[in-house]
């Protein structure tokens, strides 16, 4: 079931999060409540009770300290970052993320906003995330070292307003 979330999802999406915070930003629950505040769209996937993917996107104009929303900020009048991404690693290869793609996709459509924007790791690599943000059109538009260098960052987007993503359709899934 695709769905808001709500603070009451807040210790899973931690959870989610910390399990993968080796190519995230760690988090914790003030920045997460402050985030989702601000949020465009905070989704959650549950199935059984348990929430088993989670997708957060900000909006330009967001009072958002990170490097990667900054370095959009400064180039793109209107777009949707997204912030993170995370499906639980039991459940990978099930669509999940290409679902919250699609719905953050949906938004922008009915918006008009021009641009799905993101980041992930190439040092150290995230060859999955690579991977799977290519499959969906996403294309690099920049770099950026962050960490006094022990981390770069493909920074990412998508072309909404060029209509050529698979998100559009039902080709992916």
């Amino acid at each position: 079931m695709l769905r808001d979330a709500t603070p009451a999802d807040f210790p899973a999406i931690l959870a989610l999060n910390e399990a993968f915070v080796k190519v995230l930003s760690p988090l914790d629950r003030d920045r997460l409540a402050r985030l989702h505040a601000q949020a465009a769209l905070h989704r959650v996937i549950e199935r059984d009770g348990r929430v088993e993917a989670f997708l957060l996107v900000l909006r330009e104009g967001a009072d958002y300290d990170s490097p990667n929303y900054r370095w959009f900020a400064q180039r793109y009048a209107r777009f949707l970052y997204v912030d993170r991404i995370v499906v639980a690693a039991d459940t990978h290869a099930r669509g999940a993320g290409t679902q919250l793609y699609r719905d953050a996709y949906s938004l922008a459509s009915r918006d008009a906003v021009p641009f799905i924007t993101c980041e992930f790791d190439i040092e150290p690599p995230n060859p999955a995330s690579e991977r799977f943000h290519a499959r969906l059109g996403f294309r690099e538009v920049g770099r950026q070292q962050l960490h006094g260098g022990r981390k770069t960052v493909s920074l990412q987007a998508l072309d909404v307003a060029a209509g050529n993503t698979p998100l559009g359709d039902d080709g992916i899934g």
